[in-house]
């Protein structure tokens, strides 16, 4: 039978810096068919982004800019109480940096996924979510805004007329109004690999998440998150990937765009 679903495997990749090593990113890039790449501020550096554009295009991995909160030490996961003029200022400056790795290897920018608490921010916050798609809308408007499914970024996204992607965690546990579980609480995590392959396999197949409560949500999925830099992501990966194949879905980037 011909798979009748299509979803595309995202992961955050380009989260070195400097003499520090992190993530699996040369080899968990066969699995994945988005990649989301550090632009500077919570992670990565001039070097690592050259190399990750490099390393996506080889495999053929649509190229994304992966904005954050300018906070090294917290990785971006930390809050930060910013304007909408400073949230607008921190996207263009990124993706800026990254556009230009990416032009330089002759590739296209497919998409922009917020990172973090930049990510969670935009989600709830109407004001957040329409500075970065205006920024995504100003400088690369043929590019996919990838947000939490359902949030204020997508529809955000959706109101200025950009491509959008509505995304979903294979890792992450999901509270009744569909956000995701904040990390610093019990539960946040999926550690088993079956409990989180189920949960992407229900919410591409059947559209609904069973949040923490207990009960279903409706959820859209357009993209699926692997996390790159957990001890068990590559493992992972490849059973994801084994999943979806045998249950007749196919992956592949969002209908309509390209590498």
């Amino acid at each position: 039978m011909n798979p009748t679903l299509t979803i595309d495997l995202n992961c955050d990749l380009g989260e070195s810096f400097g003499a520090y090593s992190l993530g699996q990113d040369e080899a968990i890039l066969p699995f994945v068919t988005s990649a989301n790449i550090a632009c500077g501020y919570h992670a990565g550096d001039p070097a690592v982004m050259k190399r990750t554009v490099r390393l996506a295009l080889h495999h053929g991995v649509a190229l994304g800019a992966h904005p954050g909160l300018p906070d090294l030490v917290g990785f971006g996961r930390r809050e930060m109480a910013i304007s909408p003029e400073e949230a607008y200022d921190m996207t263009v400056y990124q993706m800026g940096a990254l556009l230009a790795f990416v032009r330089a290897e002759g590739g296209t920018l497919h998409h922009v996924k917020p990172h973090g608490a930049l990510y969670n921010m935009a989600a709830v916050s109407p004001a957040l979510a329409e500075a970065l798609a205006e920024a995504v809308y100003r400088v690369a408007p043929e590019a996919c805004l990838y947000g939490l499914a359902g949030s204020a970024l997508t529809r955000a996204g959706e109101k200025l007329g950009l491509r959008t992607a509505h995304e979903v965690f294979a890792d992450r546990s999901y509270q009744p109004d569909g956000t995701l579980t904040p990390r610093r609480q019990p539960g946040a995590l999926l550690t088993d690999p079956a409990e989180a392959e189920a949960q992407v396999l229900r919410m591409v197949r059947e559209g609904r998440v069973r949040a923490q409560s207990g009960e279903d949500v409706v959820i859209r999925a357009d993209t699926v998150c692997l996390h790159g830099d957990g001890p068990h992501a590559l493992e992972f990966a490849r059973r994801l990937r084994a999943a979806l194949a045998a249950a007749d879905v196919a992956v592949q980037m969002p209908a309509g765009l390209r590498v």
